[in-house]
């Protein structure tokens, strides 16, 4: 029998589409349908930020208790704060699909966004606030250009990135439970030894929790029996029992006064359906913080603002990358620079729209556990976060509740990087660990981060191992030495 003919060969290989060819999708062991449902199901666990995040840096009024005023006792409206979190979290989640090709999801960063609203907005305007946060971003960029931050990520060694994947799944796990209700802050924790316990008096004892456990157990058995699409289906069973169990319990909206209500998303018909968004806080920034504050209280704030979006991104990235399967042997995530400089972008946008700097979401790990290995599925979920613009009041009748068990789920499935941690190795042992407890215990990828690297740093130069430290790990060691001193360092300086 003859050999084919080239002309033969070709006619017999399957032909890709220009989405496979562009997303390398089949490349990847993945399918449009896989991808579709990954963003899809990275959207649902992440959307709570349009919410959450006008809670966190915006205000209803200026005069209503909590609200989040600046030095001038000026306030960022809540509905606009939502409408420019979902713009640019839609935007930059579809840029970095585009250019970086990776399944991570962008939005405003929770303890960013925190900072901003505590710590700088107080000390000067809102405007010079997210100036402060633009800048924050140009530096990244600059960072990012020059190659330093894509070094540092390479420097990280694979026991620590290991050690970083974990972390996050235990810090989704975290906000899951606290999301749900399921652990909650005592009421006299500052009295106690015991900050934190199980419910309302050590019991479920409210609906909400409840269908959060329920929701747990169903998205645990769908995960169990390989069902494709589980957590999507987990998620939208979770909400349906929402709705009919609201309907007939009357739990209410928690509002910060029902602790047995839900915490964010009420699961009743919305007043409305289609809302048109207030974008008029797009733009409104400037670099007055030069001028408002003392030179050196303002640069002190850049370097807290810088090393904890440098270091967030960094992890998240790791574990998302390793959840995936999209590093290579030696631990690397190919293409790593064009995602971190669209992450730096994040940062920028996010000052420049008033939403606070914009990074990688560890919620992306829910759609990379649907499947999703590209592009594409950021492509999705960032029409979805511009369609949430309008449609507001539709989305949040999905309650926090109903989407945290797919953050436990998540975080159950990155904890299998623990294997690659050589515990046996006490310097390594220790640096994994403070890493992963560190996380979720402060709430933050960074200080998780800074842990682990300079007790790795440490141990490894006490015990005669100071030859195998990349001396990038050194420099980063020493820039965490200053971020935990923070405080000190501006007191001392006045």
């Amino acid at each position: 029998m003859a050999a084919p003919t080239d002309t033969e060969t070709a006619d017999t290989t399957p032909r890709r589409g220009a989405l496979d060819r562009f997303f390398k999708i089949s490349e990847r062991g993945s399918t449009t349908g896989r991808e579709i449902r990954g963003g899809l199901v990275t959207f649902v666990t992440m959307a709570y930020i349009v919410v959450l995040n006008p809670l966190i840096i915006g205000s209803f009024s200026a005069d209503g208790p909590g609200a989040h005023r600046d030095e001038f006792g000026d306030i960022l409206p809540v509905a606009q704060v939502a409408a420019v979190t979902a713009l640019v979290a839609g935007v930059m989640t579809i840029l970095f699909g585009l250019v970086a090709n990776y399944p991570f999801a962008m939005a405003t960063g929770l303890g960013l966004n925190a900072f901003v609203a505590v710590t700088i907005a107080p000390q000067m305007s809102w405007a010079a606030a997210m100036g402060l946060v633009v800048l924050n971003g140009l530096v990244v960029l600059v960072l990012v250009v020059t190659g330093v931050r894509t070094m540092v990520f390479n420097a990280v060694p694979p026991s620590l990135k290991a050690a970083i994947a974990v972390g996050i799944g235990l810090f989704i796990t975290l906000i899951g439970l606290v999301d749900a209700g399921f652990v909650r802050r005592l009421p006299d924790a500052a009295n106690t030894t015991v900050p934190v316990g199980l419910g309302i008096n050590g019991s479920i004892a409210s609906w909400p929790t409840l269908v959060f456990v329920l929701g747990l157990v169903i998205t645990g058995v769908l995960v169990a029996r390989r069902v494709k699409g589980a957590i999507l289906i987990g998620v939208i069973a979770t909400a349906i029992i929402a709705i009919i169990v609201e309907a007939i319990a009357k739990a209410g909206p928690s509002g910060g006064t029902n602790p047995k209500g839900w915490n964010l998303g009420y699961p009743a018909a919305p007043d409305s359906v289609v809302d048109t968004p207030d974008l008029s806080l797009l733009g409104d920034f400037n670099f007055d913080a030069w001028v408002q504050v003392p030179v050196i209280t303002a640069t002190l704030l850049l370097f807290t603002l810088v090393l904890t979006d440098f270091f967030d991104t960094i992890g998240t990235m790791t574990g998302l990358g390793k959840e995936a399967g999209l590093v290579d042997q030696d631990g690397q995530l190919p293409g790593v620079g064009k995602a971190l400089f669209v992450d730096g972008l994040g940062a920028v946008a996010g000052g420049a729209a008033s939403s606070s700097s914009n990074t990688v979401f560890i919620e992306s790990a829910a759609g990379i556990a649907e499947g999703a290995r590209t592009g594409l599925a950021n492509v999705v979920t960032g029409l979805l976060f511009l369609l949430a613009m309008f449609f507001t009041p539709l989305y949040q009748v999905v309650p926090v509740e109903a989407a945290a068990p797919a953050l436990v789920i998540v975080g159950v499935l990155m904890m299998a990087q623990i294997k690659e941690i050589d515990f046996a190795d006490f310097t390594v042992a220790l640096p994994a660990f403070l890493t992963m407890v560190v996380m979720p215990f402060t709430y933050s990828i960074a200080n998780g981060i800074g842990a682990g690297f300079i007790s790795y740093v440490l141990l490894r130069a006490l015990t005669g191992r100071v030859r195998g430290i990349h001396p990038l790990m050194w420099i980063i060691a020493g820039a965490f030495g200053v971020y935990f001193a923070i405080g000190p360092i501006q007191q001392a300086l006045g």
